[in-house]
């Protein structure tokens, strides 16, 4: 005892207990932020936290004992009370209800008793109390025990507000002879889950009652008790005895620990883990009161008193009221308090300690080990230093521990506190990078093994996998860093290193191969450029397994377009090809050879046909998308040297000759593929025809333009084509093919075709003699027009359109001689209508007809006859009688052909197409003028014309 620290933990304030209380202080409790005073003349007094006097009443002649209950406001009595008639003393038990009060507003107010039980009964003879305590069951269950001078425990448990009540009786030393002089000198309840126990002091024993059956057992836990009332409980649910010797604690298996505090243990307390000792020194006379904290060993505060009459709990204080009516309270000081106390005498453990016991918060742990850390940083104790660190983590920044060890010869120091930093998962980047870099710098590999491979599982690494991977790299520990990329997952890295560092293309493709084909997908993206260029069959084989999925045939569904919809489309690896168009052409060519229905054929047609018809084998537009950033380079280089590198085919420069020979084989290809991928039964071919334009014209391809302007209908450009290579033979060929009319062919081609040889300015008359036959067999031009387009070639003269114009005349000759003829004809008839309109009107008509024209029968009345000479019964013309049957349907078709001309005169879309489709657009619009459609004019609506003949008609 003597060997331990003392500390000023708490602190004193001095008070006393009101002087309205005269009595004698006989028993005390506390609970619910108050203190009950039971004093000797048998008034209870209730104080508040102050010492202040609440209210006081008479409960008993002499109080005993009383508690104070928690749960419920409640406050239960001992004490004796006067007999009528008089008679010797005698002792009851009462229950008041202090939330009810008689007289409300008065000091002197008495709360309800709500039960007034007799203690001693002829079961339960009279004896002297030694001890008291009760329990608090479930409400309303109160559970009384009474120790008594003659080793009997009398027990009362029930409702007491409803009398619901029993009563047993517990002895100490059942079955042995009774002993005399040995009292109960204390209980304690303990309750632990279903158990409920109850311990029991005497000078010579301390025994467990177990409570929880019906009927109670005993056992003896020791043959030593305690003849004083220094009994307490501690909130361990064990009990504590103080004797002369030294303070023991017991459990329910019997005596615990012991502490060897000598002096007479006058009374005794548990507050917040502390042991409260009232120890009386025989050789001085004088009381000490000390607060032990057992677990750090230490006496938290000690004081010389008077002599100490009651010690109470309650507030977070300690309350010692003391033989004068004089009270003191033992106030804890705060944490931080505490610590300063210690930190100023360098007592770091002691510090870390009480922390831990009074169960701080872990930031305030924290700090105290931080402090302690700093400390022995201060004197140089590093390893030591380093401990407390590491017990920090999770709270303190790791950059404070880290920049203290930051100096080479410290440096296993800082590797032991970033492992357990990375144990506990709290590393960042930063700290990976670190703890790597210490382990390469003591090269230890074993650790570094042990940091790296230790973990089981993917996904289950304490680090940050992709700065493990770039530091390994870095200190060309290649193989820890593959390692750990594949592992994790991390195949772009794997890779990365197989083809940077190492430059190992065989096992990089193997390594892709064995991949899903998303993840090979990716990382050929990314890597391909490198192994295009090292390994370019083996690349190829693994991009048609890709977009191919060659050897899977199960997963292809029942639409072959769908799962080739699932897979990578090549155009999607077009730019790892960039510098190598040889190994792209001959990779698009096995694609297509082996997919014929491509979602994105028409991208890779458009590929194709750039490579096959580009005059040295390279497509400027990918290049210059991809490596705009190697422009100045390949500016800088001379002419000829960027002549042999585009020359140069999977790195073979072939001789010039070859080279022409390649791009003849290339432009057939091309040729082929314009043509095999525009079926005749499609509108729209499967590549971008602007673009395939395009590079025909950029690349001088005339065969294939001509082709692509022919699938148009861009004839005019195909004969622009042959003026410009002044092909006069395969011009007029392609006018014959493609200027018939009659075939779908433009006739206007003729035309251009004329126009060319009339501005040509050198001698072609025998194409003009040729070209002239057509545009006379299909009547394309005038003669007049003709002969203005040729006379602007002064290298042609009149003998060659001499016969054409000699034709024509004969020709319009004979036509003005049928058009003279026809005139006659029509004046003819015109006449000879004219003279019976007039005979019509002027002379009678005589209808000599004998039979109906409808019937053939004989004609009887009633008969009609019409001026056109025919005559019915009227029986066979039934209803309509106006006109004549025979000649009615001419009559309308005549009717209907003018109704319809004149319709056509108000249809002017319809007019302006008969005129741009015919031959000759003059002899249309003089035929509108004959039939007096475009002549006639009308200034209001035109009548319906009555029949000539209806008004001629009678009956007879």
């Amino acid at each position: 005892m003597y060997q331990w620290r003392k500390f000023e933990f708490f602190e004193e304030k001095k008070t006393k207990i009101p002087e309205e209380i005269e009595g004698k202080i006989q028993c005390c409790s506390s609970g619910r932020g108050r203190i009950v005073l039971g004093s000797e003349d048998g008034t209870v007094s209730l104080l508040d936290r102050g010492l202040q006097l609440q209210y006081s009443f008479p409960a008993h002649f002499s109080v005993l004992f009383l508690q104070q209950l928690k749960q419920r406001n409640f406050l239960v009595t001992v004490g004796e009370d006067e007999q009528m008639p008089p008679q010797k003393a005698a002792t009851c038990l009462k229950v008041f209800d202090l939330d009810k009060r008689q007289e409300e507003g008065s000091s002197a107010a008495s709360p309800e008793c709500v039960q007034i039980l007799r203690i001693f009964t002829n079961q339960f003879p009279e004896a002297k109390i030694t001890s008291f305590v009760v329990f608090e069951e479930a409400p309303p269950i109160i559970f009384i025990a009474l120790g008594l001078e003659n080793g009997c425990i009398y027990c009362i448990q029930g409702d007491f507000a409803r009398e619901r009540i029993k009563r047993f009786k517990l002895e100490v030393h059942s079955g042995q002879s009774v002993i005399k002089h040995s009292p109960i000198t204390g209980l304690g309840f303990r309750v632990d889950g279903q158990a409920f126990q109850l311990f029991a002091v005497a000078p010579n024993s301390v025994s467990l009652f177990n409570l929880q059956s019906q009927t109670p057992t005993a056992q003896t836990l020791d043959h030593i008790g305690s003849e004083t009332a220094s009994v307490a409980m501690n909130d361990r649910l064990e009990l504590i005895i103080g004797r002369t010797e030294a303070v023991y604690f017991y459990e329910v298996d019997g005596r615990g620990p012991c502490w060897a505090f000598e002096g007479e243990k006058k009374l005794l307390g548990w507050f917040r883990g502390y042991l409260l000792c009232v120890i009386a020194d025989q050789r001085t006379g004088k009381n000490t009161f000390n607060v032990y904290d057992l677990k750090n060993r230490l006496i938290a505060h000690s004081i010389v008193v008077q002599e100490i009459s009651h010690m109470l709990c309650e507030w977070g204080n300690i309350l010692l009221i003391m033989a004068d009516k004089s009270a003191l309270f033992i106030v804890e000081k705060d944490m931080e308090s505490k610590l300063d106390m210690l930190f100023k005498k360098n007592l770091y453990p002691v510090a870390i300690n009480l922390v831990k016991s009074q169960q701080a918060d872990t930031a305030a742990t924290a700090d105290v080990l931080r402090k302690y850390g700093d400390h022995l940083y201060s004197k140089q104790n590093y390893d030591e230093a380093m401990a407390q660190y590491i017990h920090t983590i999770g709270h303190l920044e790791p950059s404070y521990v880290i920049q203290k060890f930051l100096d080479a010869q410290r440096i296993y120091n800082l590797t032991n506190y970033l492992e357990k930093l990375h144990e506990k998962g709290l590393a960042s980047k930063d700290h990976t990078t670190l703890l790597l870099n210490c382990y390469t710098k003591q090269k230890d590999v074993e650790k570094l093994n042990i940091f790296i491979k230790s973990e089981d599982g993917v996904g289950e690494h304490k680090f940050d996998v992709e700065t493990a991977i770039r530091v390994c790299r870095a200190a060309n520990y290649h193989e820890h860093a593959m390692y750990v990329a594949k592992k994790a997952g991390r195949h772009e890295w794997y890779l990365k290193i197989l083809l940077e560092d190492l430059d190992r293309y065989d096992e990089a493709l193997e390594y892709i191969n064995s991949l899903e084909p998303s993840q090979a997908g990716v990382t050929v993206e990314e890597y391909g450029k490198i192994l295009i260029e090292h390994k370019p069959k083996e690349t190829i084989q693994i991009l048609m397994r890709l977009c191919t999925e060659e050897g899977e045939p199960a997963k292809r569904g029942s639409s072959n377009i769908t799962f080739l919809s699932m897979l990578p489309s090549p155009v999607d690896f077009i730019n790892i090809f960039v510098h190598h168009p040889q190994s792209l052409m001959e990779f698009l060519e096995k694609y297509t050879n082996k997919v014929k229905d491509s979602p994105a054929q028409v991208e890779i047609h458009n590929t194709l046909l750039e490579l096959y018809l580009s005059h040295d084998l390279d497509f400027p537009s990918l290049s210059q998308s991809v490596d705009k950033e190697n422009d100045d380079l390949r500016a800088d280089r001379e002419p000829h040297s960027a002549l042999l590198s585009r020359a140069e085919s999977n790195g073979k420069i072939i001789s010039d000759d070859a080279a022409e020979k390649d791009r003849l084989e290339r432009r057939q290809k091309g040729l082929l593929l314009l043509k095999s991928a525009w079926p005749s039964e499609q509108e729209q071919p499967l590549y971008d025809v602007d673009l395939a334009i395009i590079l025909c014209e950029m690349n001088s391809f005339n065969e294939a333009l001509l082709y692509l302007y022919e699938k148009l209908k861009l004839y005019k450009e195909v004969i622009a084509c042959y003026m410009q290579s002044h092909d006069h033979e395969g011009l007029i060929a392609c006018c014959k093919r493609l200027g018939d009319s009659g075939k779908g062919g433009d006739r206007s081609l003729w035309v251009d075709l004329l126009k060319y040889f009339g501005e040509l300015g050198e001698d072609c008359s025998k194409e003009v003699k040729e070209v002239l036959t057509y545009i006379e067999r299909d009547d394309i031009l005038p003669p007049i027009i003709v002969l203005q387009t040729l006379s602007r070639n002064p290298c042609l003269s009149l003998s060659v359109i001499k016969d054409y114009i000699a034709r024509n005349l004969e020709h319009e000759s004979k036509l003005i001689e049928g058009d003279r003829l026809a005139i006659e004809k029509y004046q003819e008839e015109t006449l000879a209508m004219r003279k019976e309109i007039q005979d019509l009107r002027t002379n009678a008509r005589i209808f000599q007809l004998s039979k109906c024209t409808a019937c053939t029968f004989t004609l009887d009345l009633p008969a009609v006859h019409f001026m056109c000479m025919h005559s019915f019964h009227q029986r066979c013309l039934g209803d309509n009688e106006k006109e004549c049957p025979e000649c009615a349907p001419e009559y309308r078709a005549v009717l209907d052909l003018k109704r319809n001309l004149e319709q056509n005169s108000k249809n002017q879309d319809y007019f302006f197409q008969q005129v741009k489709t015919s031959k000759d657009g003059f002899s249309v619009i003089a035929e509108y003028f004959g039939k007096g459609i475009i002549s006639k004019t009308s200034k209001g609506p035109a009548e319906a014309p009555r029949p000539t003949n209806d008004y001629s008609n009678g009956n007879f």
